[in-house]
């Protein structure tokens, strides 16, 4: 596993989760690239829409080479819109996300395990996310010990039990 720095998220980087917002939805290989304006979506934006404003708004982000090249952060999506991977409204939803250049090199399973027990920490009894069938990062989710609790054509739904 590569050597990162993870820490907490700054106010002032905030911004940086709009582009990793960007990198985090799944475009298999070989694909036209979604267009950038997709995270101005409401279903998309919602993820990252006054983010820090929330009770339960945390993230972390990994730097290297003297940058903010991946994060994590989970959000309770209940009220408006729903997120793809709600569960409830005591449920925190993850995303994660990696500059195309730091993925597959252990990176997002370091952010990962770091946010895992930075919500056992806060007491979350579990925490859930979505992730397309194709996407490889769905192994790296089962094998930090994410189930699989229902299924559509494309995607999963997983929920990881904390408590």
């Amino acid at each position: 596993m590569e050597k990162v720095n993870i820490r907490e998220i700054r106010t002032e980087e905030l911004g940086v989760l709009d582009d990793m917002l960007y990198e985090s939805i799944f475009q298999p290989e070989g694909c036209v690239p979604v267009p950038r304006h997709i995270t101005q979506i409401p279903e998309i934006n919602v993820y990252i829409d006054g983010f820090g404003s929330r009770k339960d708004d945390y993230c972390l982000v990994a730097e290297a080479d003297g940058r903010i090249v991946g994060a994590v952060w989970v959000r309770i999506l209940a009220d408006e819109i729903k997120g793809y991977g709600n569960i409830d409204d005591r449920t925190p939803e993850f995303a994660v996300s990696l500059l195309k250049e730091y993925r597959k090199r252990g990176i997002g399973t370091q952010l990962m395990q770091q946010m895992i027990e930075y919500l056992k920490e806060k007491g979350y009894a579990q925490t859930s996310l979505s992730v397309q069938k194709k996407n490889y990062a769905a192994r790296m989710y089962q094998k930090l010990g994410f189930e699989i609790v229902r299924e559509n054509g494309e995607d999963y739904l997983m929920v990881l039990k904390l408590k």
